[in-house]
This record gives structure tokens, C-alpha cells and sequence, in this order.
């Protein structure tokens, strides 16, 4: 028996609660893990506190993130006692998630975790520091530099946007980190942000074009604040989409890309090829600073997942939150 973050429901309602669990329940899979430490993202606060149709198929457990050993292996590439890190794959929504102190995994879903990282420091980075790493890349790889000028990242507090403040200032760029939080500005200052706005300059409706001020733009926000940010992006720049915080609308016109040329690049995590977010995790070793990355950090055992899933929820969480297995 194991402990798992089960989620139900039934005649009764909706249910979130630590379960006892059988080893033979798990699904198939070529790799059984032990579960070290896993995270709570936003679509687990979604799935966990049941305000969106995030979960498939009942009863779920939760956690699209996790890392740790692995126990038994069936196929070549992994062996017993290697680490891993996983993140995605529709784990928490089709398929029993890492909130768990045990799982099966297909063996192309996970990656070897980097030496330069603990299974703590990968669950603090989690699919939200992944899908970071993933917009800067996207970022350079559309000719984004330091010099071009300020870089703004919403959603500044957040998971994905705390890490790619912290990314993006260890690389060299000016970062304007745009926050709900303002009382979180010295946060922010600390892991690498130039200046600090206050959200409400973007999350209201605007003009189709507005003065240029961005390079580049990381956003984790959508809706009218992706309108605002690419209505503001300088001739050429580049925009990475990569949440809707906010709302999955967007509500722009055609303008910014027409007259000024602007791209606009959509970051996804899920099902990034397994050579990508090798990639990415590589250059997480290389270009995410240890002692940033740990001033993101609360910690939580599993026991108190539910509860701060909808902390989470309220707004009441900056950074990343670990959740010890």
C-alpha cells in the first residue's frame, strides 16, 4: 500500500483526499518509480480544487509533476536507482499522476534528471520552470538578445513567471516583471527584475497599437494582457504565450503583426518532444541560479496538498510550491 492524492466523483460530489492505495491498481508502464517530491502547478489547482474540466477520467490521482527513483525497469534506456524528472504527458487528466508515493511511467515520458540538480530543486523548478526555460529558448531562437532592450514577464510571481525573471536576468536581459503583487516588489528585485509594474497598466482592454517599449515578452497570463503586451512589442520583436491566468481569450487584431512585425510564438510543455525538454533542462542547469531558485520555494507534505491547491487558486501563493512525497 501507498499513499496517493486521489480525486473522485460521484453521486455524492467531488472529493480530494490522501488515499491508501493498492500497487496493482497503478496502469501499465515500463518504469515503476518512487516518487521523491512532486509540485502543485496551476492546471494541479484546477484538477485539485475541481474549477475546471481538467480531470478525464475517475477517480484521478493528481500531479502532472514529479521526480525521483526509479524502483523497476522494462526497458533499456532506464535502470533501477537512475533519476528522474517528469513533467506532462496528460498525467493528472488521463492517466494517475506523481502526487504519489508510487507510479508507472511510459519510459520516453521522463528525463534523466541533471546532476546539477537534487529531486527538491526539480520539483521547485516543475512544469512551470520547465515552460519558462522553454519561452526563452523560444525567445533566442527567434534572435532575441540582451541588447534589443526590456523584456517584460507577466504573471511576475507566479511559478513560470518568477523562474523566467530569474532566467532572463542571469542571461543578461533588462526585465520588467508585471505583478497583481506590488507588495512583492523586493521579491522580484531579488531575483533579477529591473523594474516592477502593476498588472492592472495591461489586464484592462486597450488600443489594437500602442507605444513600443518590448523587445520580447514572456507571458503566463493571456487574454487582454497578451493584447496589451503585443500591442506594446517594438518593430520585430517577439512574444512567447505560454498560460491564461487571465483567460484563454484574446482579444487583439491583426495589427501588431501586420504593421510591426511582431511574432508571436506559442510555448507548450505537455507534449514537447522528449529531445526539447531535454534541452531545456540542460540549460536549466546551466543558466538557473541555485540560491534564486530556493528563495521561490515553500515546502508542504502531501498531507497539506489539498489545502494549498486552493491557496493557490485564491492568489495566495508567490513562487513555487514543493510538495515533499
Amino acid at each position: 500500500m501507498f499513499k496517493s492524492l486521489q480525486l473522485s466523483k460521484s453521486e455524492a460530489g467531488f472529493l480530494a483526499a490522501i488515499t491508501a492505495t493498492e500497487e496493482s491498481a497503478l496502469p501499465a508502464g515500463d518504469l515503476l518509480v518512487q516518487v521523491e517530491y512532486s509540485t502543485l502547478n496551476y492546471k494541479d489547482g484546477l484538477a485539485i480544487t475541481n474549477q475546471a474540466p481538467v480531470v478525464r477520467s475517475w477517480p484521478m490521482v493528481a500531479g502532472i509533476d514529479g521526480a525521483g527513483t526509479v524502483l523497476a525497469s522494462e526497458h533499456a534506456d532506464w535502470k533501477a536507482g537512475d533519476k528522474f524528472v517528469h513533467n506532462g504527458w496528460g498525467l493528472g487528466e488521463t492517466r494517475w499522476g506523481l502526487l504519489s508515493e508510487r507510479a508507472r511511467l511510459q519510459a520516453d515520458w521522463p528525463v534523466k534528471l541533471p546532476a546539477a540538480f537534487s529531486t527538491r530543486q526539480a520539483m521547485a523548478i516543475g512544469t512551470a520552470g520547465y515552460t519558462a526555460m522553454l519561452c526563452v529558448l523560444a525567445l533566442e531562437k527567434n534572435g532575441v538578445t540582451p541588447a534589443m532592450g526590456e523584456v517584460l514577464v507577466t504573471g511576475a510571481t507566479g511559478g513560470v513567471g518568477s523562474v523566467a525573471v530569474a532566467l532572463l536576468s542571469k542571461l543578461g536581459y533588462t526585465v520588467v516583471a508585471a505583478t497583481g503583487k506590488t507588495s512583492e516588489e523586493s521579491y522580484l528585485r531579488q531575483l533579477g527584475a529591473s523594474s516592477v509594474m502593476d498588472r492592472a497598466e495591461l489586464a484592462a482592454p486597450g488600443k489594437p497599437l500602442q507605444k513600443e517599449r518590448w523587445a520580447a515578452v514572456v507571458d503566463a497570463v493571456g487574454s487582454h494582457t497578451l493584447a496589451n503586451a503585443c500591442a506594446q512589442t517594438r518593430y520585430g520583436g517577439v512574444v512567447a504565450a505560454c498560460g491564461l491566468a487571465q483567460g484563454a481569450d484574446f482579444p487583439t487584431t491583426v495589427m501588431p503583426f501586420i504593421l510591426r512585425g511582431i511574432t508571436l510564438v506559442g510555448v507548450d510543455s505537455v507534449m514537447a518532444p522528449r529531445a526539447r525538454r531535454q534541452q531545456a533542462w540542460d540549460r536549466l542547469a546551466l543558466d538557473l541560479d541555485p540560491a534564486k531558485l530556493e528563495s521561490m520555494v515553500e515546502e508542504v507534505p502531501l498531507e497539506r496538498a489539498v489545502e494549498k491547491a486552493h491557496d493557490l487558486m485564491s492568489g495566495k501563493v508567490r513562487g513555487r510550491l514543493v510538495v515533499k512525497i
